[in-house]
């Protein structure tokens, strides 16, 4: 048994999830069980510096990558505090500001030695360099967790910044990024001053801009066989740019947006049981097109603690599988040259 915290923080910069979880491993096989949960925004300094960190100079970056991680073990700290926890480790996936798997190079900011030095916790980090560092992806990282964790279903679709997916293909666990989601739709509801379009009910009030939603359907990214995966510089030097080339109302972005969101997913899924988690899950607008693009197709919404943390929930189990010396990062999703353990470790003492 071992008992860690993760801490995700996901690209559309809705704030810190920290998951506190129990994991035993028996014969080969994972059970979990989430102890306590909580995620938090972050504050506005914070926030804004995540959103703007790619254009700092390298003594910026270099500062606030140690500030971050100084602050995320403070924060873990006050969590096991408040609740008396009795972590192992701190398992962080940082904060992605650069993924260039192409040019062999990905960047979570947050010092892990920051983190525990702060919390007191030895904390695994930097998760994704070694697979890139291996000719892979680094991303996504979640389809371990769903191999082990969610067997049960034919697939599993989460929907945060962006929507990834994984299943099982000829006794391989296949994964790739399918789109941009919330990364796109709360960009466009920030103008306004929403964090983000509720049920998606501005979406639901808006008109399908067909030739955008076409546009938007044929990008090259689209095209791209076996593993892939994005990162947001593709969203905001190809999509966004795309989008705002045409005069649309708020409105009409969202509602040809989540179509587009609908129809990409659908091209991928088109029958069978699918586990449905992530911000998007909550999104009754976009989860009804996708429904309406794949008739055949069973969506299932866990409960709102799996909904909510299932990222933390696995990057905890990537730390899980660190300590126990297995790979936590797949070659058969990544593109690797082989399995490896992807992490960091950085002890809080002697």
């Amino acid at each position: 048994m071992v008992r860690i915290i993760g801490l995700m923080s996901g690209t559309s910069l809705d704030g810190l999830d920290m998951c506190y979880v129990e994991f035993n491993y028996n014969e080969g096989c994972w059970s979990y069980k989430i102890i306590k949960a909580e995620d938090e925004e972050y504050p506005l300094e914070i926030k804004n510096k995540l959103a703007n960190a790619q254009t700092m100079s390298a003594l910026e970056y270099a500062q606030f990558n140690s500030d971050y991680g100084l602050y995320l073990g403070r924060r873990v700290k006050s969590f096991i505090d408040k609740y008396n926890l009795k972590p192992d480790y701190i398992a962080s996936h940082g904060h992605t500001i650069f993924h260039q798997p192409a040019k062999r190079f990905t960047a979570q900011i947050g010092s892990g030695a920051g983190i525990a030095a702060e919390s007191g916790v030895n904390t695994i980090c930097d998760f994704r360099t070694t697979d890139v560092a291996l000719y892979g992806q680094g991303a996504p990282l979640v389809p371990v967790g769903d191999r082990n964790l969610f067997a049960e279903f034919d697939y599993c679709l989460n929907m945060g910044g962006f929507s990834n997916i994984s299943f099982n293909s000829l006794e391989e666990r296949i994964a790739y990024d399918i789109s941009p989601v919330n990364y796109v739709l709360n960009h466009y509801t920030r103008k306004v001053g929403l964090e983000y379009d509720k049920d998606g009910e501005i979406a639901r009030t808006g008109k399908v801009n067909s030739d955008l939603l076409e546009k938007l359907n044929s990008l090259d990214f689209y095209k791209i066989k076996g593993p892939k995966s994005l990162g947001r510089e593709w969203v905001e030097e190809v999509v966004i740019p795309l989008i705002d080339s045409y005069s649309l109302g708020l409105e009409d972005r969202l509602a040809t947006f989540c179509e587009h969101i609908a129809m990409v997913t659908s091209s991928h899924i088109k029958s069978g049981k699918v586990l449905l988690t992530g911000g998007g899950a909550f999104n009754k607008f976009l989860v009804e097109r996708m429904s309406a693009n794949a008739p055949q197709c069973e969506y299932f919404v866990p409960d709102s603690m799996t909904v909510n943390f299932k990222e933390a929930l696995i990057f905890a189990f990537l730390g899980a599988l660190y300590v126990h010396n297995i790979p936590n990062c797949l070659k058969s999703v990544t593109g690797a040259k082989y399995d490896n353990i992807g992490g960091a470790l950085y002890k809080a003492g002697i």
